[in-house]
C-alpha cells in the first residue's frame, strides 16, 4: 500500500503545488496589468504560463524524486528525462520572457515615434525581429548542448570534440558557406538600414511590402496578395527600389497621347479640379506639360504627388481615368485619330491591269475614301 501511495502524493503533491504557484503568480500578473496600462509587460509575461508551470513541475519532481525513492531500478532514466523536460522548459520560459521584455522596450519606442518618424520605427522593428530570433536560436543551442551533457556518452567525447573544433568549423564553414552568407547578409539588412520590414520595395519588377525579416530570407507581400521569398543575400548583391527609404512622400507621372488640336490650357485646368477633389492628394505639387510631339499625336506628361507609394498610385488611376473621360465629352476631336488619304495611282494605270497579288482592282475592296475612281 505505501509503494502505491507514495507515487500519488509525490505527483500529485507536485501537480496541485505547481497549480496553486501557477495560479498564484498569474493573478499578480494580471492585477498588474490593470493597474498599469501605460506598459504592456504584464500581460506579455503571462504568455509564458505553460512553460512556467512545465517548470515547477518538473523541478518539483525532480527534487522530490529522490527523497521519495521512488522506482529505484530505474532511477538513472527517470531522472534524465525530468532533467531533459527541466531544461527544455527553462529554455521556452526565457525566450518568453526575453520576448515580452523586447517587445514592452520596442512598444514604447514605437508609440513615442509612431508619428515623428515613422522610418526609424520601422528601422528598429526590423532589428528587434532579428534580435529575437537570434537570442531564440543562441538559447536554443545552449539548452540542446546542456541536454546532450547529461548523457554521459557525450560528456566522455567532449575532449575529442574540442580537440577538433578546428577542423569541425573548416568544414561546417565550406558546407553552410551559402547560409552562411545569409545569415551575416540577415545582420547587415537590420544594422545598415538597407531595407525594413513595411517598407515599399520594387524587386524583379514586382511591386510589393516587406512582410517578413529572418536571418537566411526576406518575404515580399505584393499588391496581388502573393508572396515572394528571396534569399537576404540578393538585397545586399543586387540592386533594388526602396520607395520608402528617406520619406514616403512620391511623385507620379501619368502620360496621354493626344491630338495635336487638344486643348493643353484646358487639360492644365481639369487636372487641377480633378485633384483637388482627390483625397489621395496630398496638395503639395502639381503639373501638366507636352513632353513630346509625333507625326499624328502630342505627348502630355501630368506630374501629381502623394503621401506615399499608395496613394501615388490612387492618384494616377483617378487623374488619368477622368481625364480621357473629359476629353471624350467635352473635346472628343482631342482625341488621337487614324488620318487617312486617297491613295496615289501611277498615270499608266488604266483599270484593269490586276495587281502583283492577282487581284483585279475591280474585285479588291476598299474601305473609306482609298478606293480610286476611275
Amino acid at each position: 500500500m505505501e509503494n502505491l501511495l507514495r507515487p500519488l502524493i509525490v505527483v500529485g503533491g507536485s501537480v496541485v503545488l505547481t497549480l496553486v504557484i501557477a495560479w498564484a503568480t498569474d493573478f499578480l500578473l494580471r492585477k498588474a496589468d490593470e493597474r498599469h496600462h501605460e506598459t504592456p509587460l504584464w500581460g506579455l509575461l503571462r504568455r509564458g504560463r505553460i512553460p512556467y508551470q512545465l517548470v515547477l513541475c518538473a523541478a518539483l519532481l525532480r527534487g522530490l524524486y529522490d527523497e521519495a525513492q521512488l522506482l529505484q531500478s530505474r532511477d538513472e532514466g527517470v531522472g534524465r528525462v525530468l532533467t531533459l523536460v527541466l531544461i527544455g522548459s527553462a529554455a521556452w520560459l526565457v525566450i518568453r520572457i526575453a520576448a515580452a521584455i523586447v517587445e514592452t522596450s520596442y512598444s514604447r519606442y514605437a508609440s513615442a515615434r509612431a508619428n515623428r518618424d515613422p522610418a526609424r520605427v520601422r528601422r528598429v522593428r526590423t532589428q528587434v525581429t532579428l534580435i529575437m530570433r537570434v537570442v531564440s536560436a543562441v538559447v536554443g543551442v545552449v539548452a540542446a548542448a546542456s541536454m546532450l551533457l547529461t548523457f554521459p556518452a557525450f560528456r566522455a567525447a567532449g575532449a575529442s570534440l574540442l580537440a577538433s573544433a578546428g577542423i569541425l568549423g573548416i568544414v561546417a564553414g565550406v558546407a553552410a558557406q551559402s547560409t552562411l552568407s545569409n545569415m551575416f547578409a540577415g545582420f547587415q539588412i537590420a544594422f545598415g538600414d538597407m531595407v525594413r520590414i513595411g517598407d515599399t520595395v520594387v524587386v524583379d519588377g514586382e511591386w510589393g511590402t516587406v512582410e517578413e525579416i529572418t536571418l537566411t530570407f526576406l518575404t515580399v507581400h505584393t499588391w496581388d496578395e502573393r508572396r515572394i521569398t528571396m534569399p537576404v543575400s540578393y538585397f545586399t548583391s543586387k540592386p533594388f527600389e526602396n520607395w520608402s527609404r528617406g520619406t514616403p512622400q512620391m511623385t507620379g507621372i501619368v502620360f496621354w497621347h493626344v491630338d495635336h488640336t487638344a486643348p493643353v490650357d484646358a487639360m492644365r485646368e481639369k487636372l487641377r479640379d480633378i485633384l483637388r477633389e482627390c483625397p489621395a492628394w496630398d496638395g503639395r505639387a502639381y503639373n501638366l506639360c507636352v513632353t513630346d510631339t509625333t507625326p499624328s499625336t502630342l505627348q502630355v506628361r501630368a506630374l501629381v504627388t502623394a503621401k506615399d507609394a499608395d496613394d501615388i498610385w490612387t492618384v494616377r488611376v483617378a487623374v488619368r481615368e477622368q481625364m480621357v473621360r473629359w476629353l471624350a465629352d467635352e473635346h472628343p476631336y482631342a482625341l488621337p485619330r487614324v488620318n487617312t488619304a486617297d491613295a496615289l495611282l501611277p498615270p499608266s494605270w488604266n483599270g484593269h491591269r490586276p495587281s502583283q497579288d492577282g487581284v483585279p482592282p475591280q474585285q479588291r475592296r476598299y474601305h473609306g475614301s482609298a478606293r480610286p475612281e476611275r
